[in-house]
């Protein structure tokens, strides 16, 4: 399932001439119906009549200002490609052909899309475009411009849309509004899925301007918003469309209702979070354990204006974790990784700077069954038998467990174990240095951060690797520069965030596999390049039913694990968020989205209570 954001979504009402006529129009079989909804595995949710999702409101009000903040700068309105660092909420701009149920593990219905014909083997798909389906300037969405825009984002996207859309083999026009996508092969059941989220391109705005290049003119979408105004850096607004064709959409029903959506840049979170309480903006979602336990003594919140709430989620954490660029020499050896992880006191950390907040994080797949546990099973066992030898030994005969603490900040055990490990890949300590025997070169290495918030974290993480003679500098970088080094791998040890779906699929081959460790701007920023993960890879894009993806991907889960490729940090259960109080919201919270920008809206006797108690708060 896609790790970009999904910024529209909807289901889709069947019309009965219209099904006739797709029917009729293309290749398709007569036995093969068209569908108004599509689910990985399993049974859908929301029947064919279904008026709006249960989460949203169709009877919100639309309208008000709502002002949110975003770090650093920007310097395009082009998120699809590698080149510049995209405004934040640009994905408002654009419309996909459908959008994913935020209850349900990995369902689709219909935006863009009318209705779509899938055949038993997901050889093929063929989506039937609404008629009504329009991009902002007036001009039809057909089938041309989603033929443009596979070929588009496959040659001149970031490499991210190449990997994930590389076995869609073309697209042609079968009908009048009917395009179909063949795969190259019919054993990768997610494709018709993925196809669905793709956000589309008008291919007549786009014939006399270059694809790739930053740009700050706004592009032509078919989203529920256009830009209103750049201040290039500094801040953007986008304006909603009033009655936009997509309103009357089931999914989209009661959605996207704020009428103008402004984000203004801050230097770091430490100067955002003062600016929130100072009422520049309107809507927080807390990361920081810390802020969240000390950072809100303000009148604001005393008095009620601002309020708090944690919301429990079942959304997968996936992995986040201090990296390694395993593309550099010193990081090729997994016992050096694995003794340097010996050196990350997590216990104490979570105690000392974040209130204890946090539960350990054990797995790329974390807070969701996809998560491996305990040995494995027969089943397990069954996918990882072929590759044994060429994987750890620990990988079929012990739990993955990060190393641990008391809490208590003496290191002593673990540094010990760490001292073992690296004098068996060949590092001895001269000099009070750690420096390897047969080359005499010292381990020094930089962690790479780009927020200063990090840095309490990774100081002290760099003080433990010092007394294994090791010199770690901590450096922290502006967010252009930071997001430059990842996309040309220009790193030693760095934190990342490996985000997960609870139907992972295709988008395991950006993150793992050999191929995309090759490719600059790839999520394989660590540089995994394992004959073993991209066959796991495979498999579990393959996987015939439910229990099969669960059971590959635990197993690509151990063997990343056993890597000792990241550094586990934390996850949390809860979503923390801090408002101040003018909005409302359905009584109904998605299991997997907490859906502020899609689903809430301005209530106007709040917003009259709050004018009138801070009369001179910003908007």
């Amino acid at each position: 399932m896609t790790m970009f954001a999904r910024i529209l979504a909807a289901p889709l009402v069947v019309a009965a001439p219209l099904l006739v006529a797709a029917i009729a129009a293309g290749p398709a079989q007569a036995d093969e119906k068209p569908r108004h909804g599509m689910s990985m595995y399993g049974e859908l949710k929301y029947p064919p009549d279904f008026k709006h999702f249960e989460y949203a409101n169709p009877a919100a009000p639309k309208g008000g200002t709502v002002r949110l903040a975003a770090i650093g700068t920007y310097d395009t309105l082009n998120p699809f490609t590698l080149k510049g660092v995209p405004a934040a909420g640009a994905g408002l701009l654009f419309q996909t052909l459908t959008a994913n149920s935020g209850d349900e593990a990995f369902s689709e219905y219909g935006i863009v899309a009318e209705s779509f014909i899938v055949p038993e083997d997901r050889s093929w798909v063929a989506f039937n475009l609404r008629p009504e389906a329009k991009f902002n300037d007036g001009t039809p969405i057909t089938p041309d411009d989603l033929i443009f825009t596979l070929e588009t984002l496959k040659t001149k996207g970031a490499p991210f849309y190449r990997t994930y859309y590389a076995d869609v083999a073309k697209g042609e026009v079968t009908g009048p509004r009917q395009v179909r996508f063949t795969f190259r092969a019919a054993d990768n059941p997610e494709l018709p899925l993925i196809v669905g989220q793709m956000p589309i391109l008008p291919r007549a705005y786009w014939a006399n301007r270059e694809f790739d290049r930053t740009t700050l003119e706004a592009p032509l979408g078919s989203g529920p918003y256009v830009v209103e105004s750049v201040d290039a850096g500094r801040s953007i607004t986008y304006k909603r469309i009033e009655n936009h064709w997509s309103d009357q959409v089931p999914a989209l029903k009661g959605q996207y209702n704020f009428a103008r959506i402004r984000y203004d840049y801050y230097r770091d979170s430490t100067v955002a979070l003062e600016a929130f309480k100072g009422g520049e903006y309107d809507f927080r979602q807390e990361n920081v354990a810390k802020d969240w336990a000390t950072g809100y003594d303000a009148p604001a919140v005393t008095e009620g204006l601002i309020k708090r709430e944690e919301i429990a989620n079942e959304q997968p954490t996936g992995m986040q974790g201090f990296v390694f660029n395993i593309r550099r020499p010193i990081f090729a050896d997994r016992r050096v990784r694995d003794a340097i992880a010996h050196a990350f006191d997590f216990e104490w950390t979570n105690k000392t700077l974040f209130y204890g907040a946090y539960a350990r994080t054990r797995s790329y797949f974390s807070n969701s069954e996809l998560a491996s546990s305990g040995l494995p099973g027969p089943a397990e066992l069954a996918i990882l038998e072929p590759f044994r030898g060429q994987v750890p030994d620990e990988v079929f005969t012990k739990e993955y467990v990060p190393p641990s603490t008391d809490g208590s900040g003496n290191l002593r055990d673990n540094l010990r174990v760490a001292f073992d490990q690296l004098k068996a890949a060949g590092w001895v300590i001269k000099d009070r240095r750690l420096v390897h025997e047969k080359t005499g070169e010292a381990m020094s290495f930089e962690i790479l951060l780009s927020q200063p918030t990090w840095e309490r974290i990774a100081l002290p993480f760099a003080k433990n690797l010092e007394r294994l003679g090791i010199q770690a500098r901590v450096r922290t970088v502006d967010s252009a520069q930071y997001q430059k080094r990842m996309e040309t791998f220009d790193y030693d040890v760095t934190v990342e965030v490996f985000g997960q779906s609870l139907s992972p699929g295709n988008e395991q081959r950006d993150m793992w596999s050999s191929a995309a460790a090759k490719v600059e701007g790839s999520r394989n920023t660590i540089g995994v390049a394992d004959p073993v993960v991209d066959k796991l890879i495979e498999l579990v894009i393959n996987a015939p039913d439910r229990q099969a993806l669960v059971d590959r991907t635990r197993a690509l889960d151990r063997v990343l694990l056993w890597g000792h490729y990241a550094i586990p940090n934390w996850h949390s259960r809860t979503w923390r968020i801090a408002y101040w109080d003018r909005f409302a919201r359905p009584p109904v919270t998605a299991k997997y989205s907490l859906g502020f920008l899609a689903t809430w809206w301005i209530d106007p006797a709040k917003e009259s209570a709050l004018r009138a108690r801070r009369p001179n708060r910003s908007n």
